[in-house]
């Protein structure tokens, strides 16, 4: 029997408890991600200075004893005893949620940190936190454990400046991972780029890696970071404008590239998820290229679409909203319905006025969007004579696939395996219920370099979107995914790495709701297998080799793996396929800006950004065959 549900099975929890028991629900996840969101709560509220007009310089430093410290040049958090609650503004600010001075719109006028839950959440899931507030010519100060204040507001000296000084070490108890410079990195030039003049310096105690960025340009050099890998065909365009208490501020740029690389803001806060602002930005965009356009002969009375005009394409979209209304804490789409008519507006009017002024520009771009619909419209027709042959039907699966039994999606895997032999002994070895394999002959096509068209006639691409059964470009449906687990199985050599890149880069490009999803994975095939007498064991690792190697002696014999056809079945199930003893990597998306950027550097057509980068890591590669 169960038992007795009545009020006093009713729990309250106190103060921040709430959220250490419940993370997840403040800061999205607990890993890597959410880690590093503590940071960025407590640098928007920084940035929030910035926005208002106070703030001119932030300093975020990973300190020695895995703590962080940020400063910031503002107003300094109000310390004075509040009315109605008869405690310091500070203490509220870090001790209860929802409490902030965005509410109202005296302090703020535009904000990114709209909830109040930002510094008090960061208190909440830190080991330790200290406030230091510079204000009215006094230095205040406040420290806490675990959420709760452990000291008073205390004044302990003058100071000649105002600004906040927030000290706070994760609770790694609550954490995975570690704090990493490179990933705070890119969020911190984001947001330089975002606020034209501000000096945002970040810095790592441990390894002296310190970087600093000021950008005066703004989104448009913004832009021209973006395309740094890519090949522009006109000038930068940057407009801004601000109608009915929105500020809509966006800059354009296309390049000879294929895959448009497209950011969007809402007071700063990244919006990956896109929502009204860039419905606007794209209505107005294919609205204002297809009335340029109007009577040019080679439309033949045909419309340009939305993709067309954003093939190639490098834009930012940055908007200020008073009143946002974002999805969750995390705020990754946009809302407000007034803002998609205001958007689209601005953007309109202006595109228009640069076109007119422009004609060289314009020229290019009408150039290049035509081509793009001309592409668009043959890929059209390969896609309908490949239905007429019933290829992307999922009742008709490629001969090379070697389906599993299971149909349930949720139970199933698909194997992406390089090469015939090593697609045999994947076949043979693997658990036939529940595990298909589909061996890929060669290398795939480099989407990067290729339009839709090209992508379509790729045999082993087109034999990938049939297994999958998602369809493909405007006709995919992730609810038609025949595998919940996808898993690239490459040699462990430099084809076997370009291979899998390649993999990578459709996937990105073409499925990334496949990515998003949590349903691609990259297998670890052992790197050696050592022997001596019947022992036999696998090294995944040069370290792992080396333990090994130790406790066999010197005399056992060490094989490197090459190539997965080197394995007969047995070996391929006992150390790839077998869920119970494998190793695999999830492929997942943390930074869409970073890896929009890399995956353009090392694929695209640029040689110069791509030598650059194999210069800066190339200290950091293995060489595992030494």
């Amino acid at each position: 029997m169960s038992e007795e549900y009545s009020a006093e099975s009713i729990r309250v929890l106190e103060g921040l408890e709430g959220v250490r028991r419940r993370p997840a629900m403040y800061i999205g996840d607990t890993s890597k991600r959410g880690l590093h969101h503590l940071i960025f709560e407590v640098v928007d509220n920084s940035i929030d200075e910035a926005l208002a007009g106070y703030c001119k310089n932030i300093e975020v430093i990973l300190e020695k004893d895995g703590s962080v410290m940020i400063r910031d040049d503002g107003r300094g958090i109000p310390v004075e005893t509040h009315s109605k609650t008869g405690k310091s503004a500070l203490e509220l600010v870090t001790t209860v949620l929802h409490a902030g001075g965005k509410f109202e719109k005296k302090a703020y006028q535009v904000s990114g940190g709209l909830h109040g839950v930002g510094m008090s959440v960061v208190n909440a899931l830190s080991e330790w936190m200290e406030a230091e507030v510079h204000r009215n010519g006094k230095i205040h100060k406040q420290k806490y454990g675990l959420g709760k204040p452990t000291t008073p507001v205390e004044i302990t000296g003058g100071t000649g400046y105002t600004g906040t000084i927030i000290r706070f070490k994760p609770d790694m108890s609550i954490f995975t991972g570690e704090l990493s410079f490179n990933y705070l990195e890119e969020r911190m030039r984001e947001l330089a780029f975002l606020n034209a003049g501000l000096k945002i310096t970040l810095r790592d105690a441990t390894s002296g890696q310190e970087e600093t960025f000021q950008f005066e340009g703004g989104l448009k050099t913004f832009v021209e970071y973006m395309n740094k890998s890519r090949k522009p065909i006109q000038e930068t365009f940057r407009y801004s404008k601000k109608e009915k208490e929105v500020d809509v501020e966006y800059a354009i740029q296309y390049t000879e590239n294929f895959t448009p690389v497209v950011h969007s803001f809402v007071n700063n806060i990244n919006t990956v998820e896109g929502g009204t602002h860039l419905v606007g930005f794209r209505i107005a965009l294919t609205r204002a290229i297809n009335e340029y356009l109007k009577g040019n002969k080679a439309l033949k009375g045909r419309r340009i679409s939305g993709d067309d005009v954003m093939e190639g394409l490098t834009a930012i979209l940055s908007v200020k909203v008073m009143e946002p209304q974002f999805e969750g804490q995390t705020k990754t789409k946009l809302g407000n319905a007034e803002v998609k008519g205001i958007t689209s507006h601005i953007v309109y009017e202006s595109l228009m006025q640069y076109l007119a002024e422009n004609p060289g520009d314009a020229r290019k771009i009408g150039e290049k969007v035509i081509g793009a619909m001309n592409a668009r419209e043959a890929a059209q027709k390969a896609k309908e004579v490949i239905r007429r042959k019933s290829i992307f039907e999922s009742t008709v699966l490629p001969g090379k696939l070697a389906d599993c039994m299971e149909k349930n999606p949720e139970k199933a895997e698909l194997f992406i395996v390089e090469g015939d032999s090593a697609g045999g002994s994947a076949k043979q070895g693997r658990d036939r219920k529940t595990q298909a394999v589909l061996p890929l002959r060669g290398k795939i096509l480099n989407v990067e370099k290729a339009q839709i068209h090209k992508i379509l006639k790729n045999e082993e691409i087109r034999a990938l979107i049939t297994s999958l059964g998602t369809g493909f470009g405007e006709d995919f449906e992730l609810a038609k995914l025949r595998y919940h687990k996808i898993i690239i199985m490459t040699d462990a050599d430099v084809d076997g790495s370009h291979i899998r890149t390649l993999l990578l880069t459709l996937f990105y490009r073409y499925f990334r709701e496949v990515v998003e999803g949590g349903y691609l994975y990259i297998a670890q095939p052992p790197l050696f297998r050592v022997k001596k007498g019947k022992r036999s064991e696998y090294a995944y690792t040069q370290p792992e080799l080396a333990k090994l190697v130790g406790e066999m002696g010197e005399s056992a014999h060490v094989s490197r793996y090459k190539g997965l056809g080197e394995m007969n079945p047995k070996q391929l199930w006992e150390t790839t396929l077998d869920p119970e003893h494998r190793a695999m990597k999830q492929v997942k998306i943390q930074d869409a800006m970073l890896a929009d950027e890399l995956f353009t550097t090392l694929m695209g057509d640029t040689v110069e950004p791509r030598r650059k980068f194999i210069e800066k890591h190339a200290l950091e590669v293995e060489n595992l065959d030494v």
